[in-house]
This record gives C-alpha cells, structure tokens and sequence, in this order.
C-alpha cells in the first residue's frame, strides 16, 4: 500500500493552481474537467516521484466548517517537508507568503506554519540531522 494523493481544500480552483505553483514553486501535473471543477495536482519538484497534491474543490458544505474550524484554532490541514527551512522560510517570505511565526526548533524538528491563501495552514518541517 502506498499514499501517492493528498488533498487541500480549495474554494477556488484557479487561485489556488496560481498560489501553489508562482508562489510555492509547486508543478501543475494533472487538470482534468470533472463535472463543475476539476481534477487539478500538483506535485513539488523536490518531492516523492509519483506524490501528487490535490487542489480539492470544497464542493460538500461539511467542508468548508471543517477547514475554517482548523484554520481557526491554528491548526494545520498538512505538512511540507524542507532540507533547509531557514532557506524556504526566506524565500517564501520574500515572495508574500504569510508566516504565524518564525521556524521554531520542537524536538526532533524545526516547525512554521504558513497560510496558502486558500484557507488552509500548512505547516513547514525540517527534521533534525
């Protein structure tokens, strides 16, 4: 058994596609129509080869309560990984991403959460060497 699909939920297909990929560096892999949205991934070009990200439509209302609770009470809907966060907290800031905070060593890893500006917060790691 492998995860080779994780989704984000997005209200808008076309901003998030634009956030993921200019901003984060992220690479369009599928868009698909699919009934009124799409099949849209993304994959990071420093990822897992076959790991796709889904920019999933929040087409079920339950959805929306569920990413706005979260987004609420700061807690993250995902995780990226980084070699070298210091790096990736400069560059993503450089570029207008909003950070809750600066990267915090937690244990066995260095942690940041950023909005995606799509409603989610993703929180960025760098685990310990």
């Amino acid at each position: 058994m492998q995860i080779t699909l994780v989704s984000v939920l997005v209200e808008d297909q076309d901003h998030a596609l634009d956030f993921y990929t200019s901003v984060l560096g992220f690479k369009k892999n599928h868009d698909i129509p699919f009934g009124t949205f799409r099949w849209l991934t993304v994959t990071a070009p420093e990822g897992v080869a076959g790991v796709e990200l889904v920019l999933e439509p929040m087409g079920f209302p339950p959805s929306r309560t569920y990413q706005k609770a979260l987004f609420q009470a700061g807690i993250p809907l995902t995780a990226f990984m980084s070699n070298d966060i210091a790096a990736e907290y400069a560059r993503l800031k450089e570029r207008g991403v909003t950070f809750r905070g600066e990267p915090t060593k937690m244990g066995p890893v260095t942690a940041v959460l950023f909005e995606d500006t799509c409603g989610n917060l993703i929180n960025l790691v760098e685990p310990a060497t």
